[in-house]
């Protein structure tokens, strides 16, 4: 019975880790395809630097977001170590989205806006996966003692 239970509040747990990991992604994408867009179509970059840039500035708002919501309850490691980490993890995750972007653009000779989209979705989906478990195993450690939900009581002096 003790192991049913450890099994479903370890389950529940990522379920909820999950969760809110898919909303910052979900924000962080928006932000990513709005700025590859305007870089790549309005400004006129090319498709690989504008996903670069684009990917600097959704990755700055992912790690705001994931780890002041979340993943706050783990560890906090500090922030040179866990920065330098993400940004790291997300330059190796950033390689599925450019080799995706260059091979419809450079190899199929795809440069319209929806087929770079298509490749975008394709790359950033592909790197989700690769973040999610690099994050939960190399940035954001799981607490080596419970982080109280709620702020301890303080008795007022008489």
């Amino acid at each position: 019975m003790r192991l049913g239970k450890r099994l479903y509040q370890w389950f529940a747990a990522l379920v909820h880790e999950l969760t809110k990991f898919g909303v910052v992604g979900a924000l962080a994408f928006v932000i990513d395809t709005g700025m590859l867009n305007l870089f790549n179509v309005v400004v006129g970059i090319g498709p690989l630097t504008s996903k670069v840039l684009a990917t600097v500035i959704s990755a700055t708002f992912a790690y705001a977001g994931n780890r002041l919501w979340t993943f706050r309850h783990r560890e906090q490691s500090g922030l040179g170590r866990e920065y330098f980490l993400f940004f790291l993890l997300n330059g190796i995750a950033l390689l599925f989205g450019l080799l995706v972007i260059g091979f419809v653009t450079y190899t199929l000779k795809l440069t319209d806006p929806l087929s770079m989209n298509i490749a975008n979705i394709v790359g950033v989906g592909l790197g989700t996966l690769f973040r999610f478990w690099s994050y939960r195993r190399w940035v954001f450690l799981e607490a080596t003692t419970p982080i109280p939900v709620e702020l301890p009581e303080v008795k007022q002096p008489r």
